[in-house]
């Protein structure tokens, strides 16, 4: 028995995160394997994913059991179950949705109330002047994220935004 967990964070709802964990479970599961879901919408990040995994993982004889809406999918489904999986996909989908807008809402009055400020610049003043003169001295960018034990990518996030 191998166990496929993941958990609702930022980074599980990164597509490339939410793809390598579907990809490696698809790789891994055979005909006559079951797999256990908790809930719809830790499955997939919207309806069409969801449809489009079950409907995989069926087609190789996959048998799929999702334990709180109570539905197993074996390939053979009725009608009903084709139904019941839109229709539970389509409320997960639009849960998601409303919580991702109150979050919205709430870090936009934390904003107003000066309570929400954001993460912490990862550099001072002086280090991102630093940064921008050995760019401009011709210093591989890779080589000044690792000096500053920072990713190349918030490197060039500090060339675009100054």
């Amino acid at each position: 028995m191998r166990y496929f967990s993941g958990q609702r964070s930022l980074s599980a709802l990164r597509p490339v995160s939410f793809l390598s964990r579907v990809l490696l479970l698809l790789d891994f599961v055979r005909e006559g394997d079951t797999v256990v879901i908790h809930s719809m919408d830790r499955q997939a990040r919207n309806l069409d994913d969801l449809r489009r995994v079950v409907q995989t993982l069926t087609a190789r004889g996959v048998r799929v059991e999702f334990v709180t809406a109570r539905l197993t999918f074996t390939g053979e489904d009725s009608p009903m179950s084709t139904l019941l999986l839109s229709v539970m996909g389509s409320f997960a989908e639009f849960e998601r949705a409303l919580i991702r807008e109150r979050q919205r809402e709430g870090i936009a009055l934390a904003k107003q109330r000066g309570a929400y400020r954001g993460r912490k610049k990862a550099l001072s003043t002086e280090q991102v002047n630093a940064m921008l003169a050995r760019v401009r001295a011709g210093v591989p960018k890779a080589e000044i994220a690792r000096d500053l034990g920072l990713s190349r990518e918030t490197v060039y996030q500090y060339l675009r935004n100054g």
